[in-house]
């Protein structure tokens, strides 16, 4: 009997363009594993939304293999003593798997590498974590100069095809994924998820199909939240259900301003990697000291900035568009990208609410909640990061609702203002307020002169 292969799966959940995979498969008959190890990842196990949508892409890949008369095997615990626990029981060879970089992911791969024959391969981004340097050999901290480098080495290899898998003789016991209780149950939250998403690897490259027919108008469109223009493959992307090479190779077959702007996207997602692999603790860490204490207004010490935090997270803010984004984020599990950045200024800089309130919120609620992602584009918009926006320049949630003509968006996740005018749908006056929606919680005046003034008294100005 040829001893098998392990594939151990993360966030690389696809059959084609999977490097461990792809290797494994060459070398003999591949078992393909998960194991849901919660404890290695501490306060960073993954949110409900998230967790709603791994059983769902577990499924998806288990679906797949079975086209093969393969198996996905299921295992609980903690990931390098399964590992090396199944290792035993099917006298593999060796086991594969796609290279992460998260903190509790480099130390399991640090350990396993110890205890058995382990092969690391990158897939997951564009170009290895590391690999796109300055002259000096230093990573970049900027994104722009990084960007710059990066397409200088685009694409770095062809897009590998499925490969053809061969099976072990006998296969291991494995788990069933509705015993893991990822699920919600009591309530049942998810109605909207799954109206909302079609999950697994087939549904990434439909989407992406989807995406490809409007790619040209991406450069204007993205920032429409009325309009279908985001590409809504980042929570396949963050799960592996599709690599970002597929897509760059599939953009590369398309000219102009929509699908340059897109590729940026595609290599900030590679930044975000580069930026946690400099600074691990990035996400609960500010980069830049603003003052710390005495910048923020704390919930955990008042009753009153407690409930502003709640009524945020629930969308209760009394602006219309702030609300509306944080609504379609506890519907669907996702936000329109444009309504993020100014759902995360209100809570920053009208709410003075330190960043990581609501980076811990996202991680909880995001289906496409990704650790580098998460808390770079936090720590971008509060203006602690190593490439950020400046803490005085504040969003005005108002202006931006009309300039990028959110109304029907409004209308859409925010029912009790539908039947208000488009003059008056982005910021409702007391006579047009329907009784059912709040008033501001805070005036954008009143807000950003106290944003502005506390952040000239945390500097010492």
């Amino acid at each position: 009997m040829t001893a098998p292969h392990i594939v151990w799966l993360r966030r690389d959940l696809r059959l084609a363009d999977q490097p461990a995979l792809y290797s494994a498969a060459r070398q003999g008959p591949v078992i393909c594993v998960y194991v849901l190890d919660d404890e290695r990842a501490g306060s960073r196990a993954m949110g409900g939304a998230s967790r709603w949508w791994l059983h769902h892409s577990l499924t998806a890949m288990a679906r797949e293999l079975g086209k093969h008369r393969a198996k996905l095997i299921l295992r609980r615990g903690d990931a390098v003593d399964q590992i090396c626990k199944l290792a035993n029981e099917t006298g593999a060879a060796a086991v594969h798997a796609i290279r992460h970089y998260e903190p509790w992911w480099r130390k399991a791969q640090g350990e396993l590498a110890k205890r058995i024959d382990l092969h690391l391969y990158d897939g997951n981004y564009l170009l290895p974590p590391g690999t796109v340097t300055t002259g000096s050999g230093d990573p970049y901290k900027i994104y722009t100069p990084f960007a710059k480098s990066a397409r200088q080495c685009l694409p770095q290899r062809e897009v590998l095809e499925a490969p053809a898998l061969t099976n072990p003789d006998t296969w291991p016991a494995s788990d069933d994924p509705d015993d893991w209780g990822l699920l919600p149950t009591r309530p049942d939250w998810a109605g909207g998820f799954r109206e909302a998403w079609q999950v697994g690897e087939a549904a990434a490259h439909g989407q992406l199909d989807d995406f490809t027919d409007r790619v040209a108008a991406y450069d204007d469109d993205r920032n429409m939240p009325s309009i279908d223009g985001s590409s809504r493959l980042s929570p396949h992307l963050h799960f592996g259900e599709i690599s970002p090479a597929q897509v760059w190779d599939r953009l590369s077959r398309h000219t102009g301003e929509g699908a340059e702007t897109y590729r940026g996207e595609l290599l900030w997602r590679d930044y975000a990697q580069n930026v946690i692999c400099q600074f691990p603790a990035y996400p609960s860490e500010s980069y830049r000291d603003l003052g710390g204490e005495a910048l923020w207004r704390n919930p955990n010490r008042g009753h009153v900035i407690a409930e502003e935090l709640q009524a945020w997270q629930q969308g209760r803010t009394g602006y219309p568009i702030v609300d509306a984004g944080m609504r379609q984020l506890w519907q669907t599990g996702w936000m329109h990208n444009r309504v993020r950045m100014i759902a995360a200024s209100f809570l920053i800089k009208h709410l003075l609410i330190d960043w990581r309130h609501g980076e811990q919120w996202f991680w909880d609620t995001l289906v496409d909640a990704d650790y580098a992602n998460n808390g770079v584009n936090w720590q971008w918009v509060a203006g602690t990061g190593v490439d950020s926006n400046m803490f005085p320049r504040i969003m005005a949630p108002l202006s931006q609702s009309e300039k990028f003509d959110a109304g029907d968006y409004i209308r859409e996740f925010v029912p009790e203002l539908a039947g208000l005018s488009d003059a008056q749908i982005h910021d409702p006056d007391d006579s047009h307020r329907p009784a059912d929606y709040p008033a501001k919680i805070i005036g954008h005046r009143e807000a950003r002169e106290r944003a502005l003034a506390a952040y000239r008294q945390a500097k010492g100005e």
